[in-house]
């Protein structure tokens, strides 16, 4: 597995990469997200502004929400051989 990067190194390109945050309960939560740009959200349709823009995750099979991860690593499969 690789190791945990800042999350201000990861990419902001769109790719999906895994993140770690803290929830509201104070518990540590690892997921797949995507960092999405207000173009990259306009661009899917809706009504989104500058405060929309971040890192995403599905919290469950049907929900997401924006989230404040505070490291990071290449998602599953991602991890160049190692």
């Amino acid at each position: 597995m690789a190791a945990r990067k800042p999350i201000e190194t990861a990419p902001r390109d769109g790719s999906k990469v895994t993140v770690y945050w803290q929830d509201s309960d104070g518990v540590m939560n690892e997921s797949i997200a995507q960092y999405r740009s207000l173009d990259r959200l306009k661009a899917a349709g809706g009504d989104w502004d500058e405060n929309d823009t971040g890192w995403w995750a599905y919290t469950d099979g049907h929900t997401q929400r924006k989230i404040d991860p505070i490291s990071w690593r290449p998602a599953s499969g991602d991890d160049d051989g190692e």
